[in-house]
């Protein structure tokens, strides 16, 4: 057990990765040997089961108060054109889901019997079966909404009396032997288990354009949460905390209110969004300060600009909204992640919908073309008939 202790020290809490150059674990502890709270990397154990139980509550919230609350509000769901079972087009569905080839088709063809515009009109309608409603977006987003705005509000009140908290320079001061506070331990524990909840749960989560966006931004959290901490840079961590917290429970909000209808709420909060850079500065700059580079140095910022990347990414997206909503007056959607990964294929769905409804109009049209022909054959040959007839010699 103690060889095991010692390869884990030796290849996972260098000292030299994890702490500037010259410092030790010994000299964070000393820190705070008057009784105070020093960050130890095993306390992060205890996000493990936190986790666990987040999904648990998340199932109960979102049963219990979401699913009433969306009833509340008149959140609907759309209403999908029922498939009739066609057990070698499911087959075809659940191992593809996508749209089908020129070679599919010819093979669905022969052995289901049904023309390539019927097939590829039961696929869309079996895809549209399988979209998340309204419903089921609103209890997803209600979720987090309470769950960062509870955390901004808790983390807003441990932090707003602290001086590092309107003078970021004071996040370096001190450094390492800076004591942490339970409020803010607690506040490290709780956004890394809810973190953890979400990254265990993105198979069964809602799939949106962003997907993959959302994947490397809770894994890059996660480890600049546990970073941080390990590290002692919690005064920095926990104002990068807040920052994000402040602008997820507005966009979370703003799901709701476009699930529910509530338009001009909904385009309000997309355009107060904000994301500020200050904190980076102070990562990258202010720090030298007080230690030179050093490979941790690199990573923590390294984490922190590849969450500012994803931030501009979706800033972009948000600026398109704001565009819709000066020179339109209108925002129609979500365009950071609101949307399904299968958005895009919808267009083409309704497109290949009204050319369908045209061709049946135009078959309707023609019917009525022949209908009226056949009636002019018909009159005509019965006037033909009166005329003959009227022509022979009556019988005595």
């Amino acid at each position: 057990m103690d060889r095991l202790e010692e390869l884990v020290n030796q290849w996972i809490w260098r000292q030299d990765f994890w702490l500037p150059p010259g410092l030790t674990w010994k000299d964070i502890a000393e820190g705070t040997a008057d009784g105070g709270r020093h960050p130890v990397p095993r306390d992060l154990l205890l996000s493990l089961p936190l986790a666990l139980g987040f999904i648990a509550l998340r199932f109960v919230f979102e049963r219990v108060v979401a699913l009433p609350l969306s009833r509340r509000l008149g959140v609907r769901d759309r209403v999908w054109v029922r498939v009739m079972p066609v057990p070698k087009l499911e087959a075809f569905y659940l191992q593809k889901k996508q749209q089908p080839s020129q070679n599919d088709l010819l093979v669905l063809e022969k052995h289901c019997g049904l023309t390539p515009h019927q097939i590829q009109t039961w696929l869309r309608h079996r895809r549209n079966q399988d979209r998340p409603g309204n419903t089921r977006k609103f209890c997803e987003a209600s979720w987090r909404f309470v769950f960062y705005l509870m955390a901004f509000s808790a983390g807003l009140v441990s932090l707003i009396n602290t001086p590092w908290f309107w003078d970021h320079r004071e996040c370096w001061r001190g450094y390492p032997r800076q004591v942490v506070a339970e409020a803010q331990y607690w506040y490290y524990i709780v956004e890394l288990s809810f973190y953890l909840s979400l990254l265990l749960c993105v198979s069964v989560d809602i799939k949106r354009k962003d997907f993959k966006e959302q994947i490397i931004h809770h894994i890059a959290t996660i480890f600049l949460i546990t970073f941080s901490y390990c590290a002692n840079y919690v005064r920095v961590g926990t104002l990068v905390m807040l920052v994000h917290d402040s602008s997820d429970f507005l966009l979370e909000s703003a799901k709701m209110f476009s699930y529910a209808g509530w338009r001009k709420t909904c385009n309000t909060l997309f355009v107060v969004l904000v994301f500020p850079f200050r904190i980076i500065y102070t990562a990258v700059v202010d720090s030298l300060d007080v230690f030179p580079p050093y490979s941790g140095y690199y990573f923590l910022n390294g984490l922190l600009l590849v969450l500012q990347a994803l931030h501009i990414f979706w800033a972009w997206l948000i600026l398109r909204m704001v565009h819709k909503f000066v020179f339109l007056g209108k925002v129609e959607r979500d365009e950071r992640s609101d949307e399904e990964s299968e958005a895009d294929e919808e267009e083409e769905d309704e497109g290949g919908e009204e050319e369908h409804s045209c061709e049946q109009k135009k078959g309707a049209f023609n019917s009525k073309l022949v209908s009226l022909a056949d009636n002019c054959v018909l009159n005509n040959l019965t006037n033909q008939g009166r005329k003959m007839n009227s022509r022979m010699p009556k019988a005595r």
